[in-house]
C-alpha cells in the first residue's frame, strides 16, 4: 500500500520534521519513523493453506522470501517474482499483510514465488529499489544454489507482479530484461500489474477522485527519489516523449488490475491503452474492482472484490 508524503514547516534542526504522511511514516532530518508496514512475521509452512515459506540472502542489501505450495510429487510450477508496494520508502517481503496474501496466493494459483526484499527510501533512494529487484531476479534465474527453484521452478512460465510502487518496478524490470536480456535464456512469460504507481503532469479523470492524495503522492515521489525531473521522469512516467516505448517491454502477456476509486486508476488504464497502440507484440488485458481503492485487497482480504482479483490474478499465471 502507497503513502503519500505532505510538507510540513521548514526544519530548521536535525531533529525536526521534514515529511510526514500519518499513520504510516515521519521523515526527520535525521532519522525515519514508520509506523507501518515495518511489522516481522517469521516464514512458516501456513496452517489454512498448506503453503510454506522460507528465507534466502542474496547479498548484504537484498534478500527474498519464497514461498512454495503443497505438492504431491515433483512438480514444475510457474514463478512468480513478486516485489511489494509501499511508495518505495514502506513494506517488506517479510511484512504479515504481504505475507499472507502470498500465501493465499499461492495455494489459489499454484505458483512458486520469490517476494523481493529491496532497500527503501528516502534512506536509500530510488533507483537503489530497482538495483536490488534486479539482482534478486537474475538470482532467481540462475537459481543454482536454491533447491526450491532448481526443483520445482519452470522458467518458461516465469512472471513479474507487484502491488503499487511494485507494479513500477516489475514494469522497469520488464523493461530491462527487453534491453539486457536474462541469464540461461530465460524470458518473461507474463507481468501483472496491481494498481501501478504512476504520475505525469498531464491531467486525468482520476487525479480528480481526491486532489489531496494525488497531490501527496507527487511530493512523495519527490522525497524517495531526490533526482527526479518531476512527474515526468520516465521512472514514475513510462508513457513520457523520448523515452522506450513499450513496444519494448520483454513479455509475452500482460494483465493490469487498476480499481474504481483509486486516485491512480486512469494512469493505470492510459498504461494498459498506450501498451495495445505501441506495437507490442504481446497479449494484454485489463480488470477493474468496482467501488474500491488503491490496494483494497490487501486492506481487505476477505471482501468479494479482492476474491474476485485474486481470481483474475491466478488465472493469468497459469495461461
Amino acid at each position: 500500500m502507497d503513502a503519500a508524503l505532505t510538507p510540513s514547516p521548514a526544519a530548521t534542526t536535525d531533529d525536526e520534521l521534514v515529511y510526514e504522511s500519518m499513520p504510516c511514516i515521519r521523515i526527520y532530518r535525521n532519522r525515519v519513523e514508520r509506523y507501518l508496514g515495518s511489522e516481522f512475521v517469521a516464514a512458516s509452512t501456513d496452517a489454512a493453506t498448506g503453503v510454506t515459506s522460507r528465507d534466502r540472502t542474496i547479498s548484504p542489501q537484498v534478500s527474498a522470501r519464497l514461498y512454495l505450495p503443497r505438492l504431491d510429487a515433483a512438480t514444475k510450477l510457474p514463478v512468480l517474482v513478486y516485489y511489494h508496494g509501499g511508495g518505495f520508502c514502506l513494506g517488506s517481503a517479510f511484512n504479515p499483510m504481504f505475507h499472507a496474501y502470498l500465501n493465499n496466493l499461492v495455494a489459489l494459483a499454484n505458483v512458486l514465488v520469490v517476494s523481493v526484499e529491496y532497500r527503501l527510501a528516502p534512506e536509500h533512494p530510488v533507483p537503489a529499489a530497482y538495483a536490488d529487484s534486479w539482482e534478486a531476479l537474475t538470482w532467481a534465474v540462475s537459481h543454482v544454489d536454491e533447491p526450491w527453484l532448481a526443483d520445482h521452478a519452470d522458467f518458461s512460465r516465469l512472471y513479474l507482479g507487484g502491488d503499487s510502487s511494485g507494479a513500477n518496478i516489475a514494469h522497469h524490470m520488464a523493461m530491462r530484461v527487453g534491453a539486457e536480456g536474462l541469464a540461461r535464456g530465460a524470458k518473461i512469460h507474463g507481468l501483472v500489474m496491481i494498481h501501478p504507481y504512476f504520475l505525469g503532469s498531464n491531467k486525468v479523470g482520476s487525479d480528480d477522485l481526491d486532489p489531496t492524495a494525488r497531490e501527496t503522492l507527487a511530493s512523495g515521489w519527490r522525497i524517495m527519489c531526490p533526482t527526479t525531473t518531476g512527474e515526468d521522469d520516465p521512472r514514475i512516467n513510462p508513457l513520457v516523449d523520448g523515452v522506450p516505448g513499450l513496444e519494448a517491454l520483454a513479455s509475452g502477456r500482460v494483465l493490469v488490475c487498476i480499481a474504481e476509486g483509486d486516485v491512480l486508476r486512469d494512469r493505470g488504464r492510459a498504461y494498459y491503452d498506450r501498451l495495445r497502440a505501441s506495437g507490442w507484440s504481446g497479449e494484454t488485458d485489463i480488470w477493474q474492482a468496482p467501488g474500491k481503492g488503491h490496494t483494497f485487497h490487501l486492506l481487505e482480504p476477505c471482501c468479494q472484490e479482492a476474491a474476485a482479483q485474486d481470481k483474475v490474478i491466478a488465472e493469468f499465471l497459469n495461461c
